[in-house]
């Protein structure tokens, strides 16, 4: 099965500040069908305003990736790590027993970003992040492995779940393609353009759940940035 989930459908919260869209019951949205894809347990669509974020907070037994779409974000936690994350780069944090952290835009402009958490096939053991800049010219016409669980995806930041985290810059008139696994599920979501599989058109920031046991042909009808989750 392929269904869309419209943007403007999505769950909504605006804290003036924040300005959230959420794929999947998060916070104050909750809806029993959408609660997780697999794995994949959020899917958050964030606009945070200049100079301003996230005071510290803790987690606990959960991946957390971060994808910027624009701006960048600064993260500092009680590990002590330190870091700033630019557009099209990735950082991932392993709550594990537990961690607290913060993500300011420190920048004088709005930061865009995808907020991804995905379940950890194991729970507990020591937190941990990381960051890493993956060019987009790297991922033109194809998709590249950002974060993973797989010890095969060498060069992707590894993250303590069943699934891979991947992304691809596709030209208007291009297509790639994505096999899922049979009891395994995707989740892409289009940052920028749009892209048209089996004759239906997706937009910018529209979710597309990709059920298991088949390839699709992702065709941008737009020059296109793209992000997918493939989860157990």
């Amino acid at each position: 099965m392929i269904e869309l989930r419209p943007f403007e459908k999505l769950g909504k919260s605006n804290h003036g500040w924040l300005n959230a869209n959420f794929h999947f019951s998060f916070a104050e949205y909750n809806d029993p069908k959408r609660v997780h894809w697999g794995a994949l347990r959020v899917w958050n669509n964030d606009r945070i305003a200049a100079e301003s974020g996230f005071p510290p907070h803790p987690h606990r037994d959960m991946e957390i990736i971060t994808y910027v779409r624009s701006g960048a974000i600064t993260h500092k936690d009680s590990m002590g790590n330190e870091g700033r994350t630019g557009a099209g780069d990735v950082q991932v944090m392993s709550a594990g027993t537990g961690v607290r952290h913060a993500e300011y835009n420190l920048e004088p402009e709005k930061t865009t970003l995808f907020q991804i958490w995905i379940e950890p096939k194991r729970t507990g053991g020591s937190p941990s992040w990381g960051a890493k800049p993956f060019p987009k010219n790297d991922r033109s016409g194809k998709f590249v492995t950002l974060a993973s669980g797989f010890a095969e995806d060498e060069g992707a930041l590894p993250i303590r779940a069943d699934a891979r985290v991947l992304a691809a810059t596709v030209k208007a008139g291009e297509t790639i393609t994505h096999s899922v696994g049979d009891g395994r599920h995707a989740y892409l979501v289009p940052a920028t353009g749009a892209i048209e599989i089996d004759g239906e058109r997706f937009k910018a920031r529209d979710g597309v759940a990709i059920g298991g046991g088949q390839t699709v042909a992702i065709t941008a009808i737009e020059d296109a940035e793209l992000v997918l989750v493939d989860s157990e």
